[in-house]
């Protein structure tokens, strides 16, 4: 078995807030080989002040100066993985996640969260990160001097290359390509699928996140720069069981997971039942209509985030229930 491939965040390696199928891999593995990347987090406006004592990467400090804005999030990559075509499904095996800094950020700002007509101001809180606990220290709490909270870290976005007629698109938005999905049960020792639109996949990560409540409400979750230990492995479309992948699905040690995304949080369900349904009826004998009456019976609908523009949902089907 091949020695993972480490990238590094640089100014190289790294894209601040877009996809595009143009942007050439920073590297290229074998399917069912592992990638290591090191992702970062923030802008220059969420940065701790000096008197914080907390250390900025210094590669974080050179993308602020450096990097062109095009979005939202400083992401790694895109890394091509060898004989990826379109109509393949990018199997992304999430085997470790290591915290990358000791400290992380939540704020909001006027215009954006689920409620900027109650918060129309800026707050931004540095948060302290104890890695060896796995938990950070809130200012705030049910006792005075704060409360620790554990860490459940995951990353904000995974992603894929969109589609060329695409072009250039903002990290922000989580779309078909998978990217700003914002799902806090993708941790690690889980599974992510996503389609593949171009040669080579192109997969990039970042976002990383140490903790995060389902909706994501204010804007952000704790956000911390993270490393993340990625197999990458193709699955063929077409089968009985595997027909071509056309979203995002996902899979923990639980649960079968599939979602939906869309600006209409009643749309972003129907679509998260929708693919529900066809992923229950690709594996069993159930007709449609018997996948439906059991979505309702058995499966459960959590709003993923509300914050991204596109609002998602994920439905969760517990392993053991049906297959």
């Amino acid at each position: 078995m091949a020695e993972p491939t480490f990238v590094p965040a640089s100014l190289t390696n790294c894209r601040w807030g877009a996809f595009d199928a143009s942007f050439p891999p920073v590297a290229t593995i074998d399917p069912g080989e592992v990638v290591i990347l090191e992702c970062l987090s923030g802008g220059p406006e969420v940065m701790p002040p000096q008197e914080k004592m907390m250390a900025v990467h210094p590669v974080l400090r050179e993308v602020h100066q450096k990097l062109p804005r095009l979005g939202a999030h400083v992401i790694t990559g895109p890394v091509a993985v060898r004989g990826a075509e379109p109509g393949d499904a990018l199997r992304i095996d999430i085997e470790k996640i290591e915290l990358g800094a000791d400290w992380g950020f939540c704020g909001f700002r006027p215009l954006f969260g689920t409620l900027p007509e109650d918060f129309p101001y800026r707050r931004t809180l540095h948060i302290p990160v104890d890695r060896a606990a796995m938990t950070c220290r809130l200012p705030f709490g049910p006792k005075e001097g704060g409360m620790d909270l554990p860490l459940a870290p995951f990353f904000g976005v995974m992603g894929v290359a969109p589609p060329a007629d695409w072009g250039m698109i903002n990290t922000k938005e989580p779309r078909a390509i998978g990217g700003n999905l914002d799902n806090k049960e993708l941790t690690e020792g889980t599974t992510l699928f996503l389609p593949v639109f171009n040669e080579g996949a192109l997969f990039s990560a970042g976002d990383g996140h140490g903790v995060q409540g389902d909706g994501e409400v204010c804007i952000n979750a704790l956000e911390i720069c993270l490393t993340g230990h990625f197999r990458l492995s193709l699955v063929k479309g077409g089968g009985a069981k595997d027909p071509v992948l056309r979203f995002p699905r996902a899979e923990t040690r639980t649960h079968y997971i599939t979602m939906g995304l869309n600006e209409d949080l009643d749309l972003a369900m129907k679509q998260a039942l929708r693919e529900m349904i066809a992923f229950i009826c690709s594996r069993t004998n159930l007709s449609d209509a018997d996948a439906y009456q059991f979505c309702s019976l058995a499966v459960d609908f959590r709003v993923t985030q509300t914050v991204n523009g596109e609002k998602g949902v994920h439905g969760m089907l517990k392993k053991g229930l049906l297959f």
